[in-house]
């Protein structure tokens, strides 16, 4: 098992993101396929992360014509400390959000599309119905194309969970975000028991749909703590899993302990392999849904 290089001492100095060192300075292109991907999502009236989160991969991904589609509209009843989406009360469900996602999906030739959600606690499933919806929609409109679904805990709601499983997602993606003693600081309308139990059971409830969860790294977690969130991880039963560097998106969000360097994140990965993970990223730049399509083992 890889050694984890040791942090560097960098907590008493304030983090501050135009200090992001080199491995961080996403380079952003302006390329035809971009441009042409912004015009669809306008024109559908949909909303992707790569927008509502300021996802720094933004460029990269749209570029190779890949995105992640959230649905449930871009308002969120949760208030995480680190995501950049607004929290309010959300509007009525669209009924004619799926169909429209499909067309957008098939319309960009996506071999793979990434489906998420903003939290919905203001409605009985948590938003797992549309969630379902447009898993079928895709599968409809684009039989070959493959669908990761990345949830919310739906407050532990089973009926829920088993709604988005009976539409065949390829994945099921829930983020255990960080370590268990930062859980109510990170995200506090979740719980870290209740992340794991849902990924346990969707285990149970259907053992095909391989499982993936994902972790930021920076937010002052020790060693010995994302090594038991790792473990815990599998013995849920999750097989991919990303790694990030948390990055803060305003000077309202929960603030950065340190960078952390490309070659721990290369160590973490390796010991992440050697627990039993099928697949991993990890890196400085790394977010739930890059390159999913490889991970989910369609290069």
């Amino acid at each position: 098992m890889s050694a984890v290089p040791k942090p560097a001492d960098n907590r008493r100095v304030p983090i501050r993101v135009e200090d992001r060192p080199p491995w961080l300075k996403a380079r952003f292109h302006a390329t035809p396929e971009l441009d042409a991907m912004k015009r669809l999502v306008a024109e559908q009236q949909l909303h992707t992360v790569c927008f509502s989160a300021a996802c720094p991969n933004l460029g990269e991904c749209w570029s190779r014509g890949t995105a992640t589609f959230m649905i449930g509209g871009n308002l969120c009843t949760r208030r995480c400390g680190f995501c950049d989406v607004q929290t309010a009360r959300p509007a009525a469900l669209d009924p004619g959000e799926p169909a429209r996602v499909a067309e957008a999906v098939a319309r960009l030739g996506l071999r793979f599309a990434v489906v998420t959600c903003v939290a919905r606690d203001d409605l009985a499933d948590g938003g797992a119905g549309q969630m379902a919806a447009t898993v079928r929609a895709i599968r409809e409109r684009c039989p070959g194309t493959g669908v990761e679904v990345l949830v919310s805990d739906y407050a532990g709601d089973e009926a829920a969970l088993r709604k988005v499983l009976d539409a065949e997602p390829d994945v099921l993606n829930h983020n255990l975000e960080t370590v268990e003693r930062l859980q109510r600081r990170v995200r506090p309308a979740a719980s870290y028991a209740r992340s794991l139990a849902l990924l346990r059971r969707a285990g149970e409830l259907r053992p095909a749909i391989p499982r993936k969860s994902g972790l930021m790294l920076g937010l002052g977690e020790g060693e010995g703590e994302l090594r038991d969130a790792l473990r815990d991880l599998r013995a849920a039963g999750v097989a991919l899993l990303t790694l990030g560097q948390y990055l803060r998106p305003s000077p309202d969000h929960l603030p950065m302990e340190r960078w952390v360097p490309p070659e721990e994140f290369e160590a973490w990965a390796a010991e992440a392999r050697a627990l039993g993970f099928e697949e991993v990223a990890a890196g400085p730049l790394v977010r739930s849904s890059y390159r999913a399509e490889q991970l989910a083992g369609r290069p």
